[in-house]
Formats: C-alpha cells, structure tokens, sequence
C-alpha cells in the first residue's frame, strides 16, 4: 500500500509514492513553460500542464506495482484558477499570480476600509491574488467566463479532473481575497462588491477531506486502484509546512528554492494593526485550528544569477563531472562572517515592500574581495531580509522558535549554518526536504484513513536529518552587520 503526493508548481510538477511507514518508493517530475501571449500577461496552458500532471502519475505508478495507492492528495500553487465545464473540461488557460491583469479590481478593493477589508479576508489587497483576475475575464472574455461551470486552483482542479467534486480548502480560497477568513466561506459582501457570482467558486472544505473515488476509466488509464481515495489538498506553502513537521504554533518551515519563504504556523490570528504594519497575510494552515503567514523573496535566484553570469565555466565543468556547481561555488566562502553588506532586492520583492521595481546593493567590495566572500555576503544579505522579517513577526506577536528548513538550498551545511548564526533560532533540516509533495502524502494518509492524526503522520513521516544551532559569537557579529543593513534599502530608494 502507498500513498501519492501530487505538487503543482508554476513550472513543474511533482508526484512523490510513500509507503504508510515513510518508506520513499518513487518520485515523477515534469516540466513546462509559460505561456506570455502579451506584455504582462503569463498563463499555463491548462490541458498542457494537467497531461503533465497525468504523465507523472502513470510514470510513478509503474515503478511501485507491488504497492498499490490507497489515497493521493494535491498540493498546488495559491492564485492561479482554470475555467472547466461541467463535464469536467478544462476551458482556457489559467492566469498566474504575477499576470499584470485585474488592477482595477485590485484598486477597487485598496480602495475599501483596509482594517474591515483586512479582518474579513487576512490580507491587504494586492495584485497577486487570483480573484480580481476572474473578473478581468467577466469584463474581457465575457463568452468564456459565462460558460465556466466553475474556476478552480490546480489542486481542486485535479482533483475534479480525477473524479472528485469541485471544492477548495480553505487556504487556496484565501488566495482568490474572496473568503471571510473568521466565518470560514465565501465573503458575500465582498462578492457583491466586485460583481463575482457565488455559483462560479467551488464549495468549501477542510484540507484533508476525502472526496470520493477516482473515475474508473481515469484509473485503468493511470494505473491506480479503482478504490484510490481522492483527498482535498491545500496551498503549496501550508503543505510544505505538515510536509517539514511544523504542525504546531511556534514552528515554521523555510523554504530555500528560487522563492525564498517563511511560513510561520500559529493557532491565533494576530492583532490586525500589528499585521498591517508589517504587511504580513493571514491564511488558514493545511490543519484545522491553525494558521500562517508568509514572508517571502525571490531571494533564491540571486544566487543562481551570481552562478549563470559570474561562474559559467564552472558550471559546465561541474555539469560534465556530475558536480553540483552550487557545492563547488559555496566551497569557496570564508569561515568568518564578511564585511559586505548585501540588499537582496534584485528582483520584485514580497513583503513589506511589495517593491516591483527594485534595486539591489553590494556594498563593502574591494579589489581583495574574493568570489567565495562575494557569495557568502549574498547569503548573509538574503538573510538579513528574513531576519528583518522574524522581527516584524515577532512584533505582530507570532513567535518562531525552531525553523523546519525545506527546498534545493536545505543540502548546503554552509548555507544553513549561515542562517542559524544570523538568525539566533536552531535549524532543523528533514530527512525528506521536499517536504510540499510529502506534505501532500501525508494529507493524503489523513483523509485516506490511514493515519489517525497529523501527529501520529508527521512523526512517522518526517524524520530529522541534522540540527543547525547558532554561533554565539557569529550571530553577535551579524547583529552589529544587521544594524547597518537597514540603511541599505532606504539609499535604494534614492536611485530611483
């Protein structure tokens, strides 16, 4: 018996098979593209990616056939939604959170009382999320959206196309702005503001919910069990959080991939004046009575730019030896905390600025300065942001004391200990540090009956691989860097 977590991602998907006892059997990824059919638009083709999504289930499924699926759950990206039918066909393409489309809705709500607006839903209007897009398309392709049975997030979305019945949990529905995060349903008021029919948007559930069997024919096509339970599955950032272990208040996991993310878990929603001066969300966790935040940054990509434009032979050499390019690069930093000061705002920012037109520092360089110190005070830098944003957390009332670390970034030793010594707070790192697909597996063993509560999963499932603990003496050197650190981005305004 095995379990599939399924994760769909802006550019890929994942599916991940578990035995019940964590035992890791098989992992399936695909890739695609975006699709940009204008300046400022971008879009997945929906039929594309879920042949994909098909693709990566029948594949892991042919490497265990001596494990038959028991239950699958869904991960998935937070705003993009697809049109389908009632027939359950896919429509059109769904539009991605950092499409350009929906401003004037986005402007309407900014324009509503922020403190209401901010109790009802748990966050400040703003571009990204996926609500103010559907009525872009009520108003630009009015033929498509009248025909629309339902729009659905990808994670509702396979599990209708497997059979299921078209509900959301309660995280992916925060994404669209539309819920009432309290009354745990959709905000009416805010519906008739913006003119959003109720009948368009699925119904609501918990994450973790069984929904039914997988269709028969769907099945045979697959290679899954007729009986395979289909389970309702969550936001990619809340799933990684259950797939890190960090199912209780005052942990958090910190995802280190091209985006950068803190998800902090707590069980109270914090002050709402303390949340609005920070600028954080607030959105239900993947578990019942808790919730998250996040504090986030494409901060990921800094690093890989640093390697494309700063060490393209080295990449290919380590690609020829079957190097990673990574652990040779970061093979060159000092032991020692450097004299840079880095602000890591080369590409659009998250929170608290929502900076969509950034410029990012280095300060601190001579002609002495090494590539390995050059690296290293851009992973000093990326951390200082996060630190900055622990701190406004910490302000707002939401306490972490030990950080889950999760992503690509997780199997750098140097990479973590850098963050425990700037940030104080251990870091422990999974055995598992994909941990959104197996958060999606554990969802998956919940509403399949398999485990009879996230405790009993998580400690099965989620096993430590190392702790990182903080350097007194370095994190005492970093505060004194950190200091001066807060002086950068407001000089980056100035360039402007």
């Amino acid at each position: 018996m095995s379990l599939l977590g399924i994760d769909v991602g802006t550019t890929g998907c994942k599916v991940l098979a578990l035995s019940a006892d964590g035992t890791l059997l098989a992992v399936t990824s695909r890739e695609y593209n975006v699709v940009r059919p204008q300046p400022g638009w971008a879009e997945l083709d929906s039929r594309h990616v879920w042949q994909s999504i098909k693709e990566a289930i029948h594949d892991t499924v042919a490497q265990i056939p001596d494990h038959p699926v028991q239950a699958l759950a869904v991960s998935s990206m937070g705003e993009a939604m697809t049109p389908v039918s009632s027939r359950r066909e896919i429509l059109g393409n769904c539009i991605l959170g950092f499409d350009s489309r929906g401003t004037e809705t986005v402007q309407a709500l900014a324009a509503l009382d922020p403190v209401a607006f901010y109790e009802r839903s748990g966050n400040l209007a703003g571009g990204i999320y996926g609500g103010p897009k559907l009525i872009w398309l009520r108003d630009n392709a009015p033929d498509l959206f009248n025909n629309t049975y339902k729009f659905l997030g990808w994670a509702d979305l396979v599990v209708y196309l497997l059979g299921g019945e078209p509900v959301t949990d309660y995280a992916l529905a925060n994404r669209t702005l539309f819920l009432d995060i309290r009354a745990e349903a959709w905000s009416q008021p805010t519906l008739d503001y913006v003119g959003m029919p109720r009948e368009k948007l699925p119904d609501l559930a918990q994450a973790a919910t069984p929904l039914g069997t997988i269709d028969p024919a769907l099945a045979d096509e697959l290679g899954l069990p007729r009986s395979t339970v289909i389970v309702l599955g969550s936001h990619d950032q809340c799933v990684t959080a259950v797939g890190a272990g960090a199912i209780r208040a005052g942990l958090a996991s910190y995802g280190l991939g091209t985006y950068t993310c803190i998800t902090p878990t707590y069980d109270t929603i914090p002050a709402t004046d303390q949340m609005i001066a920070s600028r954080l969300n607030v959105e239900h966790h993947a578990l019942p009575g808790l919730y998250a935040s996040f504090y986030y940054n494409l901060s990921g990509a800094l690093l890989k730019w640093f390697r494309d434009t700063f060490a393209p032979m080295e990449r290919a050499a380590a690609d020829a030896a079957g190097q990673d390019a990574y652990d040779v690069l970061l093979a060159e930093m000092p032991t020692e905390p450097t004299d840079l000061l880095v602000l890591p705002h080369f590409a659009p920012t998250g929170p608290p600025y929502y900076d969509d037109n950034p410029y990012g520092i280095i300060a601190g360089l001579t002609l002495e300065t090494s590539r390995g110190t050059t690296i290293k005070g851009l992973l000093e830098g990326m951390t200082y942001y996060f630190r900055d944003g622990i701190e406004r957390m910490a302000r707002a009332g939401i306490e972490v004391s030990e950080y889950r670390v999760t992503g690509g970034g997780a199997r750098s030793d140097a990479w973590l200990q850098i963050i425990a010594d700037i940030i104080g707070v251990p870091l422990l790192r999974p055995q598992v540090t994909e941990a959104c697909a197996l958060g999606a597996a554990i969802l998956a063993g919940l509403g399949g009956g398999v485990y009879a509560s996230a405790d009993e999963a998580v400690g099965l499932l989620v096993k430590v691989d190392r702790v990182f603990e903080p350097d007194a003496r370095r994190h005492d050197l970093y505060t004194e860097r950190f200091e001066r650190y807060h002086a950068l981005y407001p000089f980056a305004q100035t360039l402007h």
